[in-house]
């Protein structure tokens, strides 16, 4: 099994031994330079996936009414989109590798601008499946490269609180996303939701276009085809330890598109909420999930171990999905929507320690392919949630039973994944001293 941040470790020191100049991505001072402003363009490319799925869940109830579908129809609206998402990171992350970061991401965020407005007309619940399908992959882009660009800048725990920064900005994203849909709403239907979208995707698409700079050296850059990255990808996966943060991330974030694509129904349909009430819910839960997030970067790393903040937060994630499904299925009575929101709250909240964790850990052990490896931690989260979104909605639109058991299931198998393949107490160090020396 190769260990990759011992290959990375060596080549640095043997540069230092050397006495040659470094050629891995800007230098210090460059990143200084542009480090808040390219923060702030990172944080708005991860939020391209909430704001194109998060405006648009007050919605899901008023677009199967319009467009004459089932709940379960609407919901595939978002897996279409989500399932987009997986796929396109799969080609833009080797794309990035061998191209450069900026121009794959250019292209994707016009492709997506293009397919948001056509979104926005789609007369027929087809169609707009068809569409979000490829805003998904449009979409891609700006995941798989923001998490590229933070490997190429950084390293080891700097790499690890810079992911829990990034969190706090497109944070914001699902915080604000739903609230907006609210009142977007309020003066017009479903798709002037995609119209907001489209003015979000131009103005994102200026901002990388004058803000962003390539970080990627062409000297680092792999020249291979379809068939090389293809055996990069393969050399990843043989990765035991890379491996099992990608699945144990995958399954954490299912649990989380599980909520996202129930709670319209459960909060709403179930317990009588507004979309507005909806929509402040789910702000707060995002609240938290930022909150644990900053906790995870400033006060955590560098005192506690990434594995242990990420096996905390597997397990509150599991506990929180236990409660609901006892509260769903009627163990303690009728609770009403109170302590589901509160058990809501606290799934949402622990994910703030495993997803920075589970992306910073992978990382740290693939310097050598920043773009192949996003690309397929991306995908596996993204295809394990196209497959949670429509089982929580496969038992009807009146019980919360179905998504309490996507949710438990889906932390219990990340946990496994965890133990079983990363065993963190089996290895001397964490992946984050070999990255750092």
């Amino acid at each position: 099994m190769p260990d990759h941040g011992r290959q990375h470790v060596s080549a640095r020191e043997a540069q230092r031994i050397s006495g040659a100049p470094p050629v891995a991505g800007p230098t210090l001072t460059a990143r200084r330079r542009t480090g808040f402003l390219v923060t702030l363009v990172l944080g708005g490319l991860t939020a391209v996936p909430p704001l194109s799925m998060d405006m648009y869940l007050p919605a899901l109830p008023e677009v199967t009414d319009a467009l004459h579908t089932s709940a379960a129809t609407a919901q595939l609206t978002l897996t279409a989109c989500l399932t987009g998402m997986a796929l396109g990171q799969l080609a833009v992350g080797p794309m990035s590798d061998k191209w450069g970061r900026r121009r794959p991401l250019l292209i994707g965020l016009l492709v997506y601008i293009v397919a948001t407005a056509v979104c926005a007309l789609a007369p027929t619940a087809p169609l707009l499946i068809g569409f979000r399908l490829v805003q998904g992959l449009a979409g891609a882009a700006g995941i798989v490269i923001a998490r590229a660009v933070v490997r190429d800048l950084y390293d080891g725990v700097e790499m690890a609180r810079f992911f829990s920064t990034l969190m706090l900005i497109s944070g914001v994203a699902p915080v604000v996303a739903p609230l907006i849909g609210g009142q977007v709403l309020r003066i017009t239907d479903w798709r002037g939701i995609f119209v907001v979208l489209t003015v979000v995707g131009i103005a994102l698409t200026s901002l990388v276009w004058k803000c962003l700079p390539e970080t990627l050296a062409p000297e680092r850059r792999h020249g291979g085809g379809t068939a090389e990255a293809l055996r990069t990808m393969r050399g990843l996966l043989t990765d035991r330890v890379f491996t099992g943060y990608m699945v144990a991330g995958g399954f954490a974030f299912a649990a989380l598109f599980a909520y996202i694509s129930a709670s319209p129904f459960v909060v709403q349909e179930i317990y009588g909420a507004s979309p507005q009430t909806f929509s402040l819910l789910f702000g707060i839960n995002s609240v938290g999930l930022i909150a644990v997030g900053q906790i995870n970067g400033k006060l955590l790393i560098g005192r506690v171990s990434l594995d242990k903040a990420l096996a905390v937060g597997l397990c509150v994630i599991a506990l929180a999905s236990a409660a609901l499904l006892l509260m769903a299925t009627g163990v303690f009575g009728d609770v009403g929507l109170v302590p589901i929101a509160a058990g809501l709250f606290v799934l949402m909240s622990a994910m703030g320690l495993a997803m920075p964790n589970t992306n910073a850990l992978a990382l740290m052990r693939t310097p050598h392919a920043a773009g192949s490896a996003s690309a397929l931690l991306g995908t596996s989260s993204f295809l394990v949630g196209a497959i949670a979104s429509p089982l929580v909605g496969i038992a009807g639109e009146d019980t919360a039973v179905p998504m309490a058991v996507v949710q438990l299931a889906c932390a219990l198998a990340a946990i496994a994944c965890f133990m079983g393949l990363c065993r963190p107490w089996q290895r001397g160090t964490e992946p984050t001293r070999e990255a750092e020396h």
